[in-house]
């Protein structure tokens, strides 16, 4: 059975930094995408990353402060996010897909992690 499992979610003042893990198991996948969804809005993109690393995208508003990079010999996918905002307050949820190329599109990904809570104080 495929599974995403996330992690490294929790509280965080602003300003701080937390390093999301997404953990596939079951398959390969060829592209991952994180999204999040903050209480009352829609589903948003945050960060892709293709097969080999080599090509990441990321929204405008968390660009310069998160990284996205992936371990295929783990079949990790990371999210680390610096100098945190209010915000960026939501859950946070990986998606993998078997293409190798990534998409912002969340119809794109097969699979889908359960999500962790990330909380920024002010």
């Amino acid at each position: 059975q495929v599974h995403l499992v996330e992690s490294g979610g929790g509280l965080v003042q602003a300003g701080g930094s937390l390093r999301l893990s997404c953990a596939a198991s079951g398959r390969t996948f060829g592209s991952y995408g994180w999204f999040r969804q903050a209480p009352g809005k829609e589903r948003e993109f945050v960060a892709r990353i293709n097969w080999s690393g080599s090509n990441t995208y990321y929204a405008d508003s968390v660009k310069g402060r998160f990284t996205i990079s992936r371990d295929n010999a783990k079949n990790t996918v990371y999210l680390q996010m610096n100098n945190l905002k209010p915000e960026d307050t939501a859950v946070y949820y990986c998606a993998a897909s078997k293409g190798v190329l990534s998409s912002s599109d969340y119809n794109y990904y097969d699979c889908w992690g359960q999500g962790t809570q990330v909380t920024v104080s002010s």
